[in-house]
């Protein structure tokens, strides 16, 4: 066995070190956030306070930590020191706290040995992230969209965020989205009689098809049917992703495969590089063309990443509905004039016996299909840039924040751009809630910040299929959805339908925004949420036939159930393999920062 250039590059105890205490210090925050930690305050020292954790093995934990808005700790990770019989040193090892913890927290043996492989495959790519940035050279806000995607570290509350159970190391470097490694899709043939396809109106099967590949590839694919005895138009053509092909379809789909219902292609020409779902794909040799949402059985935060069957084949209907409420609202259509890059078709292959078993683990029922999503590329005018939202969380390797370079080039005080930034994510994104009662999950992934000389300018929302929740509550504007679509899109009551923006948009992304903002450019987090507490009141102001939805969608309300991830993982779901994805726990409630700044404000008028 020869040793894999990459391994003895990244692997050093220098970077380990900084990837482990990193890891750490993660851990403790989120824990002491979701209360499954409980460290007892000792001191105060300025700003920051001191915290010792005792554990039921003998082994105490102390560090330095402040304390945030939302409940939240910032934990400084320098300080923190392990003891164990009356030896006391700096900790930097994740897994050894987990070992520590599992007896205090009571988690399960089987939960902890799967916990420790996820952090594992977790510190192995922080480890190549943080060489690569270390060797980076050029400015990030100068990258394209698609490239950037490729340099997000993963989810920044799930500790164990890039898990992806299921990857070898081979496939590490080739498919995962920080490696940057361009693939060609693979195609095959799908029986029609064995296969749904569904697209919007004025799309089909042959039109897309001959898109995306071009008629002289499609000619060759079809010849190649014809080679096999069968009749091209008894199929459709469908992508595929070659670690799927190997791992679940022909093992899987063996006698599909055999009875020809399934046939290979090849491979396409286009070349595509993921983003951070590791399941979609950006077409970079024509950025006009579709992304592609193709399933990976990988378990990767809290989920296998397939496609579930009955949302695919609705996925372009669900984006039918959801541009439709877009082109008849002035509103959404002139004043944000919001993007929507609409899942346009679908297809979806159902497995001919587990479809058919009763209770059977939902991973099974999301290995075959694709979805085609209009590019982001195509919606862009003059000067307009997109980015991930979750670029504005990543820093450097120098300790540059990305956000600090966009707010420098635009020229904005970090106030001004604060406030552009609120202003052009909210008001869609409420507009949706309080006049619809339909929700997004605008989370760092599935939100798109369209920017104009490096200021926010245009919001995007994209993965309908997936994040698309709707009221529960017999609203009007909710009486003409269809059958289906009731069946596939969760409802929600009302608490839950604002949960997606206050935890998916509120706790998951702007709680680490405030925090970075205050740390490196010295503005508050009561500035901060002072400014999108501002944004939802001029949203209501200017909206005052609404009033009855804003006190059913209260999104200033003092305090939220709490909805915790990681503790679902550790405590609640386990590695189960049920009929259902896993949810996020509840557990306890966390103060809303929106209603401590308005407190703090009334004291001090």
């Amino acid at each position: 066995m020869k040793p894999t250039p990459s391994i003895t590059r990244v692997l050093n105890p220098s970077v380990w070190e900084t990837v482990s205490r990193n890891l750490l210090t993660k851990m403790i925050a989120e824990f002491m956030y979701e209360d499954i930690i409980q460290p007892q305050l000792i001191r105060s020292e300025g700003s920051f306070n001191c915290y010792l954790l005792e554990l039921d093995n003998g082994v105490r934990y102390t560090f330095a930590a402040e304390k945030r808005l939302f409940d939240s700790y910032d934990v400084r990770g320098e300080t923190i020191k392990r003891e164990e019989k009356g030896q006391r040193e700096p900790a930097t090892n994740p897994i050894r706290f987990l070992l520590d913890l599992q007896g205090t927290i009571g988690m399960s043996e089987e939960t902890t040995g799967h916990l420790i492989r996820e952090y594992n495959h977790t510190l192995l790519a922080d480890a190549h992230m943080l060489e690569h940035k270390r060797s980076r050279e050029g400015d990030l806000t100068d990258l394209d969209y698609a490239e950037l995607e490729g340099e997000m570290e993963g989810h920044p509350w799930i500790t164990y965020n890039k898990g992806r159970i299921g990857f070898g190391y081979g496939d590490y470097l080739a498919y995962a989205p920080e490696q940057k490694q361009p693939i060609r899709i693979g195609w095959i043939a799908v029986h029609r009689d064995q296969t749904q396809f569904h697209a919007v109106d004025g799309v089909d099967h042959e039109s897309l098809i001959r898109g995306e590949l071009g008629d002289e590839q499609v000619d060759r694919f079809r010849e190649q049917l014809e080679a096999e005895g069968v009749n091209p138009d008894d199929y459709w053509l469908m992508p595929i992703h070659q670690w799927q092909w190997d791992r679940f379809i022909i093992p899987l789909f063996a006698e599909e495969l055999a009875q020809r219902n399934i046939i290979p292609l090849g491979e396409g020409e286009d070349q595509y590089l993921p983003q951070q779902s590791i399941r979609t794909f950006v077409n970079i040799s024509h950025k006009e063309k579709h992304h592609v949402k193709l399933p990976m059985s990988i378990l990767n935060t809290l989920v296998y990443r397939g496609l579930p069957g009955e949302r695919t084949v609705l996925a372009p209907k669900i984006t039918e509905y959801i541009k439709g409420i877009q082109a008849n609202d002035p509103f959404l259509r002139d004043e944000c004039r919001v993007i929507l890059p609409g899942e346009i078709a679908s297809l979806n292959y159902d497995h001919p016996y587990y479809s058919h078993l009763p209770g059977v683990p939902y991973q099974y029922l999301e290995m075959l299909g694709s979805i085609w999503r209009e590019s982001i590329y195509t919606y862009l005018e003059e000067g307009e840039k997109p980015i991930t939202l979750a670029a504005l969380l990543h820093v450097d390797a120098d300790g540059t924040p990305f956000i600090s370079k966009l707010i420098e080039r635009s020229g904005l005080s970090v106030d001004e751009w604060v406030k552009r930034l609120s202003d052009v994510i909210l008001p869609p994104i409420l507009h949706f809630l309080y006049r619809y009662g339909l929700v997004f999950s605008p989370h760092g992934q599935n939100t798109i910040l369209v920017l104009k000389d490096h200021i926010p300018h245009r919001l995007a929302v994209k993965d309908f299929v997936d994040d698309v929740n709707v009221s529960d509550q017999p609203l009007p504007e909710l009486a003409n959805l269809s059958d289906d679509l009731r069946t596939v899109l969760r409802s929600e009551p009302p608490e839950g339908l604002c949960q997606f923006i206050f935890t998916g948009l509120f706790i998951c992304h702007f709680r680490y925004l405030s925090t970075l903002l205050d740390k490196e450019k010295g503005y508050g987090e009561f500035s901060f949420w002072s400014r999108i507490r501002q944004t939802i009141l001029r949203y209501q102001q200017e909206h005052p036939e609404l009033a009855e939805r804003f006190q059913l969608f209260d999104l200033l309300r003092p305090r939220f159930t709490k909805l915790c991830l990681n503790r679902n993982r550790m405590l609640d779901y386990g590695y189960g393999d049920d009929v259902d994805r896993p949810h996020a726990s509840e557990y306890g409630q966390v103060t809303n920062a929106l209603a401590e700044v308005a407190a703090k404000e009334s004291i001090q008028s």
